[in-house]
């Protein structure tokens, strides 16, 4: 049982520490995911340490590791706890003004077939837009119902998990549909047009998710030009989808430091959205960023619709003057160096979009 207890702990170790190493592979960043995990299984270590560990000298190595494991995580995760001093101020004005909007975003599984759900959802909650990623043909042809109510349109669907589509209520002009970096891999930028006649930058992303053994290139390097994209428009902007990347993540965070963007979920909660199947195994990969234009009206986790994602809602609104109460940091020269090694490495990447194959 020692033996057990120190080779646990030493795992939980190498996984805390290795999400600080500016390595673009999935081995190192999908350690950033399970932090919540990380730090129970820490806690639970202890007890047992007392238990079965001769208190000296290992046992107390081994409590004094746990301990640090368990507090770093934590700290981590603090901020998107109601513990924390939110970043987007909360919208006192009327929720369904002129100047709000409402999105809804879902990564609906390409295999899942229960598509009366998700129609049912959006029929339910009446957003001004929603975002489907993981579309194919079959998919687009069930969502023919919800078409009249949402006439401005861009249908993106794909058999290969990548397919994306964005309906809407509102006025779409400037509208671009792009493969930044891997063919078959497809985003989309667009204006929206408010009820009160100010427009937004839109901005719908849905990149590789990681896996141990290989690369992360192509999902950090498209968050990196989305962000390039983000500081150079004029207009305000939205940015959001399934980022295969958690709210934590050195690569969100140095994202929110590019551009600006404020996290909804910081002070209010972690909206844990993936794995949708597995309680235990729950964190925040769906996301909305906005700028700081915008004070937010609701966030909300949606009801399961047979993903493995949860469906996200937001509804936030627009507002004359910027404000947040906790703005990210600016960026420093070692975030904009990363940047640019990041897409440069991930220009020269020749291969298939990961994981093609998973839904077939």
């Amino acid at each position: 049982m020692f033996t057990l207890i120190a080779a646990v702990t030493f795992l939980l170790a190498l996984a805390t520490l290795l999400p600080a190493l500016p390595v673009a592979h999935g081995f190192v960043r999908t350690c950033d995911f399970p932090r919540l995990q990380i730090a129970a299984l820490a806690a639970a270590l202890i007890p047992l340490t007392l238990l079965y560990a001769p208190l000296w000298p290992w046992g107390m190595a081994l409590l004094a590791v746990q301990a640090v494991v368990l507090v770093l995580q934590l700290a981590i995760c603090l901020r998107f706890t109601p513990l924390w001093k939110v970043q987007s101020i909360d919208y006192s004005g009327d929720p369904r003004g002129d100047n709000t909007i409402r999105i809804l975003s879902s990564n609906v599984k390409m295999s899942n077939r229960d598509y009366g759900r998700l129609v049912a959802l959006v029929t339910e909650m009446q957003p001004d837009i929603f975002v489907l990623m993981e579309i194919d043909g079959p998919w687009l042809e069930a969502l023919a119902p919800l078409a009249s109510d949402y006439p401005n349109r861009i249908e993106q669907p794909q058999d290969n998990a990548y397919g994306i589509v964005l309906y809407s209520r509102l006025p779409l002009s400037d509208t671009q549909l792009m493969f930044r970096l891997l063919e078959g891999v497809p985003s989309i930028a667009t204006t929206v047009t408010l009820r009160d006649g100010a427009q937004v930058r839109l901005h719908a992303v849905h990149p590789e998710p990681p896996i141990p053994h290989m690369d992360t290139l192509g999902r950090d390097a498209e968050i990196v030009l989305v962000a390039k994209e983000v500081v150079d428009d004029p207009l305000p902007c939205i940015v959001t989808g399934d980022l295969n990347d958690v709210a934590w993540s050195r690569t969100t965070q140095r994202f929110q430091r590019l551009t600006g963007l404020l996290d909804p979920r910081v002070g209010r909660g972690f909206f844990n959205s993936f794995d949708a199947r597995f309680w235990f195994m729950r964190w925040p990969l769906d996301h909305l960023f906005h700028d700081a234009a915008f004070r937010v009206i609701e966030v909300k986790r949606l009801p399961h619709i047979g993903s493995d994602h949860f469906p996200m809602w937001f509804a936030l609104a627009l507002t004359p003057v910027e404000a947040s109460d906790e703005a990210p940091e600016r960026p420093d020269q070692a975030d904009r160096q990363e940047a640019r090694e990041v897409v440069a490495e991930a220009q020269q990447l020749d291969r298939e979009p990961i994981g093609t194959d998973w839904e077939k």
